[in-house]
């Protein structure tokens, strides 16, 4: 069994499967995906609720999205889970795509029904109830900056933001292109929610920050050692709730520079697990896989 599994793994299901006593039936593509720690609580759930199926890590290049899906399909996969860079590109792919994934313009989960590649988002809700596990806090209570807004990830956290009703919403993107057409698309379905796009070089971008009850990032910036804070000292505040999405390190440069300025921090493990909960119900459904997920990961 190997610890990442490529493309060309999928030509046929004895290759696949194997040195292995269960089928691989579940996977999380991505580019990269080493680091993943989605088949370790996806498995756990598995095994406690006796199902016959292995969750893999897949990797996939840029580009080639629709041959893993079509391959996954031909081997019988119930479905997977999408991460870096395939959050955009995804939907494509998808013969029918759920109102949340509509919402968020970005698919993280996809189920391979017998005539259709369905495709969904968890983000967002799996976002909501980590804030709630950590903060305790709803997010409506909340005024909130996203970091990385364009990405899949921060889409999906942004819609959902703006769907709870949260009054003030800065959306920060490297490139503010982007920002210009997710404004105009969740301003579709809220009016009601002030939303302010800015770039990092934006001379508003410390008053805004600092003006926030929230700060949440969802760029890859921290995910690599030697990376520095996505934003700087400046930024951040006393009392302030600062997440950060990624999980690998626990403790990345912003939520160092958080802590030392004496916010609260928490990174995006607990995320991880419950946008990976409801994932896993879209495939069994009536199943309660939270509590074994939680457990394999330490939460």
């Amino acid at each position: 069994m190997k610890d990442v599994y490529t493309i060309s793994d999928l030509e046929d299901r004895k290759q696949l499967d194997a040195d292995t006593d269960k089928p691989a039936k579940l996977a999380v593509i991505g580019w990269p995906v080493a680091h993943s720690a989605s088949p370790q609580m996806h498995q756990a759930a598995l095994d406690t609720l006796d199902i016959d199926a292995r969750y893999i890590r897949l990797e996939v290049p840029e580009g080639r999205t629709a041959e893993a899906f079509e391959r996954m399909r031909e081997l019988g996969f119930i479905g997977c889970n999408v991460t870096v860079p395939h959050k955009l590109s995804a939907m494509a792919y998808c013969d029918e795509i759920d109102p949340s994934a509509l919402r968020a313009e970005a698919v993280n989960t996809i189920r391979f029904d017998a005539n259709a590649s369905r495709g969904f988002s968890t983000d967002g809700a799996g976002f909501y109830n980590a804030i709630k596990q950590e903060f305790g806090v709803r997010l409506d209570e909340l005024d909130i900056t996203i970091t990385g807004a364009g990405g899949g990830a921060g889409q999906a956290i942004a819609a959902k933001c703006v769907d709870s009703g949260v009054k003030r919403l800065v959306l920060i993107n490297r490139t503010t292109s982007k920002l210009d057409k997710l404004t105009k698309h969740l301003k579709s379905f809220n009016k009601c929610t002030e939303i302010i796009p800015l770039s990092f070089d934006s001379k508003d971008l410390e008053r805004h920050c600092k003006a926030s009850h929230l700060i949440v990032n969802t760029t890859s910036v921290g995910l690599k050692q030697g990376d520095p804070s996505i934003l700087p000292y400046e930024c951040l505040s006393h009392g302030q709730l600062v997440y950060d999405t990624i999980y690998k390190p626990a403790e990345t440069p912003l939520l160092k520079l958080a802590a030392k300025k004496g916010a609260k921090t928490a990174n995006g493990l607990s995320m991880l697990i419950q946008q990976g909960a409801i994932s896993f119900t879209h495939w069994f459904p009536g199943t309660q896989p939270l509590p074994h997920m939680q457990h394999a990961l330490g939460m």
